[in-house]
């Protein structure tokens, strides 16, 4: 679970950290005999978690921290740091700087606004609040399959928004999409680099062309899948996809998904740098210590831990954001684990699989005549491989699109629950032969 050798190294670090601020006078920090016994009772409760951080959880998209994540987040906690403005963080807003320039050029921007945020909606939330400041009085679009965050964002921005419909590959139908934007009321299209829900991806190759006969903003919604950019074993579509990121007008990518951070660290990117001008404005109390750019004065958060971006840019040290590197290589697993189980489903009688998967989501179901009946045993096998410590999780999708390959299926239900795995440790490739061992033994 864990590695006891961190907390010597954890050591060592707060040692060298100290010598910086020798020159301080001391004095004794009130102290409380309660702390170690409340921290053995927290120990004690915070048993009753799934085994997040274990190969047997296959379920959602949880992905543990990296041990150099985990370090350097500690050991920035001891100066607890706060981004939003020099005053409170020196040291970790320039963390944040130089490991939000290496995201942006992983996407291939030069140039470009961004930070570090406290996870993905918000991040989304800055994208559509910009969207909005750039094109007030028309809709914010996304696919129906986009995450629901958008429609949310929209109506507490006051932004007009709409769904596309998508088509059975669980994608956005361009047909759709064109004859809306035939009208002229779409101000933003939100792409989605990776649904949350089954993992696709939507066209992008085919959204750019579709942009240079409409005016409209691209934002790449990429919180779980951005990463997949520096892949290599994705199939040729989806990479193409990835390989036109560099496109589009805003990005949001999550590290706290496949980046290996702790909650919540999120990013938001604009290659437009003069979308800085709406984040202006005037505090009496903060932006005094340096002229220097303040994270605050182009974000709309507040505080804000500085812990993440430390830790982010320790992170970003041992795994470098290129194709070739270590990182890669990890992210080529879990898409190689998802491959396995696919594999794996469609050679079972047992089991059918909703499609192929384009990053490492899979999901998939016990075949039964109808859609109701497969929604039953979906739900008996998730509860009976919980019992033997697999962990797996559930998806309801609508019926009206599913694929060819399941026409044969009395469709008695608008949806049907499915099983659903995110593989997102890279140790899934190990070990997705155990895993679907046990998950037949439980048909």
């Amino acid at each position: 679970m864990y590695n006891k050798n961190a907390l010597t190294l954890l050591s060592k670090a707060l040692a060298v950290l100290s010598d910086g601020f020798d020159e301080l006078p001391p004095f004794e920090e009130t102290k409380n005999l309660q702390v170690e016994k409340v921290l053995m009772l927290v120990a004690e409760k915070m048993k009753n978690n799934f085994p997040y951080f274990h190969p047997y959880y296959a379920g959602q998209m949880l992905k543990p921290p990296h041990e150099i994540a985990r370090l350097a987040y500690m050991l920035s906690m001891w100066i607890n740091p706060n981004n939003h403005a020099l005053d409170g963080g020196r040291a970790s807003s320039q963390l944040e700087k130089e490991a939000v320039r290496e995201m942006a050029g992983m996407i291939g921007w030069k140039r470009h606004l961004g930070h570090l945020t406290s996870g993905g909606t918000f991040a989304n939330l800055e994208a559509l609040w910009i969207a909005g400041q750039l094109h007030p009085g028309k809709k914010i679009a996304a696919s129906e399959l986009a995450h629901y965050t958008h429609e949310r964002i929209s109506q507490v921005l006051k932004l007009p928004f709409t769904k596309i419909a998508c088509d059975e590959n669980g994608t956005m139908d361009l047909h759709k999409l064109e004859k809306l934007l035939k009208r002229g009321t779409i101000g933003t299209l939100v792409v989605t680099m990776g649904t949350t829900g089954i993992g696709t991806v939507d066209p992008l190759p085919e959204i750019i062309a579709l942009q240079k006969k409409y005016t409209f903003r691209i934002h790449l919604d990429a919180a779980y899948g951005g990463y997949f950019r520096l892949a290599d074993q994705l199939s040729l579509s989806t990479m193409r996809k990835f390989a036109l990121m560099q496109k589009a007008d805003s990005i949001v990518i999550d590290p706290h998904k496949h980046g290996l951070q702790p909650y919540g660290c999120g990013c938001i990117l604009f290659k437009d740098t003069t979308v800085g001008k709406f984040y202006k404005h005037q505090s009496p109390y903060t932006y005094f210590s340096s002229k220097n750019l303040h994270l605050g004065e182009i974000s709309l958060e507040c505080s804000r831990a500085g812990a993440a971006a430390v830790s982010l840019w320790a992170t970003q040290k041992i795994f470098p954001l290129s194709r070739k590197g270590e990182f890669s290589k990890r992210l080529n697993d879990s898409h190689k684990a998802a491959m396995k189980l696919y594999e794996m489903i469609n050679a079972h009688p047992g089991f059918i699989a909703l499609q192929r998967p384009e990053l490492d989501i899979v999901i998939w179901a016990p075949l039964e005549k109808s859609l109701s009946a497969m929604s039953r045993s979906s739900k008996n096998i998730f509860k009976k491989a919980a019992k033997k410590n697999i962990h797996l999780a559930m998806l309801n999708y609508p019926a009206k699109l599913l694929p060819k390959h399941w026409k044969n299926i009395i469709c008695d239900d608008s949806q049907v629950t499915c099983l659903r795995s995110c593989l997102m440790k890279p140790e899934h490739v190990d070990w997705i032969d155990e895993i679907w061992r046990m998950v037949v033994s439980c048909l």
